[in-house]
């Protein structure tokens, strides 16, 4: 069969013949490819800079990590794929997919689950997002980010805050629900004291982060406390677009009611976890614990 191949990480794929994948399993099914949306996590992997990167296998690997597909049968379905997608045929759990409609395409059937999966899980499990909260994207000119404003809107978000560096979208995004967009290109002082005055008027309760790095230091530099009691808030880490590491002052963590959901998947049983970390102010305990 043909598929796209990383023979070396960091090098684009070849466009290759290889042997089909092969069910190691009862709980395993071929689908017949249709169409393959790629996705950043793919991306990640095919560089070797993503966590979960395979090792290097003179062989390559076939990327792609979910896809639109046939099942023996004809129906079409999406399905996350435990092998690589972006071939003629993968593999999937016979148990996990979803049949799709007749009026979707299998490129916007393809396209639509990272972002609205990724969006609502954040919104919804992760976050417990209730009507009439307050919720800030960081990051949110992106397809996904997008995606969570509409999804921030339909879960009751009394207002919604975006961030961005693409001045022109930001715009755009105020046509699709966001009720403040806030320009990453200014300075540090002035995001600061622009999100600082949006705080203290309507506090933010959620905090949805696609860039983590630097601009993840400015937001939490607002919400510092002045010794009072503050709001809870619920930081939901998705991604590291501007960088994988913060400098985090203790006393942020010591004067604000903060849940940082830092959000990692790894496979066992076929579950997925995050880490989720408690800061309080009231009480002064610091606690870990995992969610399913």
């Amino acid at each position: 069969m043909k598929a796209a191949v990383v023979y070396k990480k960091g090098e684009m794929p070849k466009y290759a013949e290889i042997a089909e994948p092969i069910v190691q399993n009862e709980n395993q099914i071929l689908i017949s490819v249709k169409a393959v949306a790629i996705t950043n996590l793919d991306k990640g992997k095919a560089s070797g800079a993503h966590y979960s990167s395979e090792k290097e296998n003179q062989n390559g690997f076939v990327v792609g990590s979910d896809a639109i597909g046939l099942l023996e049968d004809g129906t079409r379905v999406y399905a996350r794929g435990i092998s690589g997608t972006m071939a003629e045929k993968a593999i999937i759990d016979k148990n996990i997919f979803v049949p799709l409609p007749d009026g979707i395409s299998n490129a916007i059937a393809a396209s639509m689950p990272n972002a609205v999966a990724g969006s609502a899980m954040a919104l919804k499990f992760r976050a417990q997002i209730k009507p009439g909260e307050t919720v800030l994207i960081n990051g949110a000119t992106g397809f996904t980010g997008q995606m969570a404003i509409q999804i921030a809107k339909h879960y009751g978000a009394k207002k919604i805050i975006v961030t961005g560096r693409n001045e022109k979208t930001l715009q755009i995004l105020l046509e699709l629900g966001a009720d403040e967009a806030i320009s990453l290109k200014q300075n540090d002082e002035d995001f600061i004291a622009q999100l600082k005055a949006i705080h203290l008027n309507t506090p933010i309760d959620i905090i949805l982060d696609y860039l983590w790095g630097h601009p993840a230091e400015l937001i939490l530099s607002i919400l510092k406390g002045n010794g009072s009691f503050t709001n809870k808030v619920r930081y939901v880490t998705i991604g590291g677009m501007a960088g994988d590491t913060i400098q985090l002052s203790s006393g942020i963590l010591r004067s604000v009611d903060l849940q940082l959901v830092i959000r990692f998947r790894f496979r066992k049983l076929g579950k997925r976890r995050s880490q989720i970390i408690v800061f309080r102010n009231s009480s002064g305990n610091v606690s870990s614990g995992s969610s399913k």
